[in-house]
């Protein structure tokens, strides 16, 4: 039984004070000297950073759970039965902000923090989680650490990647010493709701304070190899050439008429392009892309894919190229639980009624947990729309305020029953 009336819980507010030094704290390890961070998963600076998270979560008496891929799970064990889970990650880009997945980690810490305070008892138990590696920026896939808690990829494989700087994971995870002994998969909450910056210009846009967030966008990672005939620039004439640089170009230009096209919620983007031998003078012989293509809809997303497959098979014949296509990551999209959207928009509303129900178009552990248990997601508006990168910004009262909603709707679950 609960020890709080669930109609005073609009009264409670969490210690801005203390969050918003925490987070500052937690920014100075990694930091990059120019207000961002760079703490890539599993390298020292990341061992630095989980290390004093744990280390807030012994001081709130929690039990400290590791589990086989490195997530960490902080539980106050009261009440009966699985716990209500928040959290997020500690992990970075390399030219990371400080609030991007930190927020809702450090944010789960206090909604614990406040409720001992407050000498509130909930019916469940209250657990914040840090998932490993969830930006993916140096293990590939990104949502890496959900991904395998919730049985989506296979233990022995994640342990098996290797980073970009040629580093094995599970050796990683060994060195820094957060090879822990809980098993993967691993057990489902009761449910789970992740607040987060929402990392894009829309609610600031429309001047909204809160959004509450129906779903993730579906996410398809190609990376295309365009092998041409690498020549002299200068004496090779235009219709002879079999041009790698050229074909990754149209590739870019196609992907924004199939945005176009489609409208809605579609984006494409490519995001890297690499030329060799990349000389001044020289046709390359390779050009490798990277496309990133996302919808809120599945069929539509798997429309995208086979229009750009089509292209493909046209643009080899029509520029005597070959094209390889490698699947780097594919997630379908997904739709949160409808009952903890308007848990979160109620109470949202209670605080600042311009509150937005809206899509996410970027990923998180949410949308992984969401297999398993009813889940959610709550955003706080980004200054100019601006994520993975130092200037990343949210008002100091905007997080205070997204944290009182978090505390709020994870004092719910625990007395709705699914």
């Amino acid at each position: 039984m609960s020890t709080f009336d669930p109609t005073s819980i609009a009264t409670l507010s969490i210690n801005g004070e203390r969050l918003l030094q925490r987070l500052d704290a937690l920014a100075d390890i990694g930091s990059t000297g120019d207000g961002g961070c760079c703490r890539l998963a599993l390298t020292d600076d990341d061992k630095a950073g989980r290390d004093l998270v744990v280390a807030w979560m012994h001081e709130l008496d929690l039990d400290v759970v590791v589990d086989a891929i490195g997530n960490v799970f902080g539980t106050w064990n009261v009440g009966h039965g699985s716990p209500v889970m928040t959290g997020s990650h500690i992990d970075t880009v390399r030219t990371g902000g400080k609030y991007d997945g930190n927020y809702g980690v450090l944010a789960g810490l206090e909604v614990i923090a406040t409720c001992k305070e407050f000498g509130i008892t909930p019916a469940r138990p209250l657990c914040v989680g840090v998932f490993t590696d969830e930006e993916g920026a140096r293990f590939a896939p990104d949502m890496l650490g959900s991904l395998v808690y919730v049985g989506g990829l296979a233990l022995e494989e994640a342990l098996d990647t290797v980073s970009i700087d040629g580093k094995r994971l599970g050796d990683e995870l060994a060195r820094i010493g957060y090879a822990g002994a809980a098993p993967c998969p691993g057990p489902a909450p009761h449910a789970f709701v992740e607040l987060h910056i929402e990392q894009g210009p829309v609610l600031e846009a429309e001047n909204h304070a809160f959004g509450a967030v129906t779903g993730v966008q579906g996410i398809s990672w190609q990376e295309l190899t365009i092998v041409g005939q690498s020549n002299h620039a200068g004496t090779t004439p235009m219709h002879l050439r079999r041009d790698p640089a050229y074909v990754a170009a149209m590739m870019a230009v196609y992907l924004r008429e199939i945005a176009e096209r489609f409208g809605g919620d579609q984006v494409c983007t490519v995001g890297m392009i690499s030329l060799h031998p990349n000389l001044i003078n020289v046709i390359p012989a390779r050009a490798t892309i990277t496309l990133d293509v996302r919808n809120t809809d599945e069929d539509t997303l798997c429309d995208a894919e086979n229009l750009i497959d089509t292209f493909c098979f046209q643009i080899e014949q029509d520029e005597g190229v070959s094209i390889t296509k490698r699947q780097l990551t594919r997630f379908e999209p997904v739709v949160f639980d409808e009952r903890v959207i308007d848990l979160v928009e109620r109470r949202a509303t209670e605080i600042d009624g311009r509150v937005k129900r809206m899509p996410s178009g970027a990923g998180h552990d949410a949308q992984m947990l969401a297999r398993v248990c009813p889940s959610g997601m709550i955003f706080v508006p980004s200054k100019d729309g601006i994520s993975h990168n130092p200037r990343e910004y949210t008002e100091p009262n905007e997080m205070i305020e997204g944290a009182n909603v978090l505390l709020r709707v994870m004092l719910d679950l625990t007395e709705l029953e699914f």
